[in-house]
């Protein structure tokens, strides 16, 4: 790739758009753009042959023809989207895309950036990370509730629990699954839906979700948690944290979290 390229606009009437990309397209095999009023061409190649060109066509079939040239710098995309990824710490945990390497001294956890799937930047996905760490012991059992990437499954799983994990999103059931893959560590169940379509308690749920649909899934999460097990709630805008303790009133409050202007509250079933 050059280091920089040439972006040709040919401006026209309207009218006359589709002649001009077809008669470019006939005579160049670089992409080309359309506009209302415009046919864009980029190209790393010498640009007179075809600027002239078109210029005859366009004087020879009565076209009206505004020639506009510009170079530019060539970015390599993909190597800037790697660059603005960056790896966090987040607790006992390191979450990194594959294009970094493991730090030593944390708990690795391989998450690739996809859709809108936490990566561990966002601050909820973050404080439940920061929770999680001195909560879950080995040979815990844990269910991961709205499990989007499933990041805090892999970080439970990495601390040696047993995990299920599930969403109403199907896609998230998917890429949730991807990741386990990539980091090489098995689930115990992964579902499309929520916590009761199982029936079984656990020593720790978690649910990064939204304040009120931890309101209206309250009886599913509370059930699902052992007595004197762990129950994490994350996804919380303050403005909206006292209709959601009001909902968990019932249980005791070990830690509140607020980070930004989410709040994590991790409480004892």
């Amino acid at each position: 790739m050059q280091e920089r390229y040439s972006e040709l606009r040919f401006l026209t009437e309207p009218t006359f758009v589709d002649l001009l990309a077809d008669f470019i397209a006939s005579v160049s095999d670089e992409a080309i753009e359309y506009g209302d009023d415009r046919v864009i061409l980029r190209t790393e190649k010498e640009t007179a042959p075809l600027v002239e060109a078109v210029r005859t066509l366009a004087e020879e079939a009565g076209i009206s023809l505004t020639v506009e040239s510009e170079e530019k710098e060539n970015v390599d995309w993909i190597q800037s989207y790697q660059d603005s990824v960056q790896p966090i710490e987040a607790g006992p945990f390191y979450i990194h895309p594959e294009w970094y390497d493991p730090m030593e001294g944390k708990i690795n956890i391989l998450i690739n950036p996809a859709l809108a799937f936490g990566s561990g930047h966002h601050a909820t996905t973050h404080s439940c990370l920061e929770v999680l760490g001195p909560r879950v012991r080995e040979g815990d059992t844990l269910l991961d509730v709205g499990c989007g990437s499933g990041i805090l499954a892999l970080a439970a799983r990495k601390l040696g629990a047993r995990v299920e994990l599930c969403d109403t999103d199907p896609l998230a059931v998917q890429s949730a699954a991807e990741n386990f893959a990539l980091n090489g560590e098995e689930y115990e169940a992964i579902w499309e839906g929520s916590a009761h379509k199982s029936g079984k308690t656990y020593d720790v749920v978690v649910a990064n979700i939204i304040a009120d649909v931890l309101k209206a899934i309250a009886p599913q999460l509370k059930v699902r948690t052992k007595r004197g097990g762990t129950l994490i709630l994350s996804g919380i805008l303050d403005k909206k944290e006292e209709g959601v303790t009001q909902a968990f009133e019932d249980l005791d409050l070990l830690e509140r979290k607020a980070k930004d202007e989410w709040i994590t509250l991790v409480y004892r079933a």
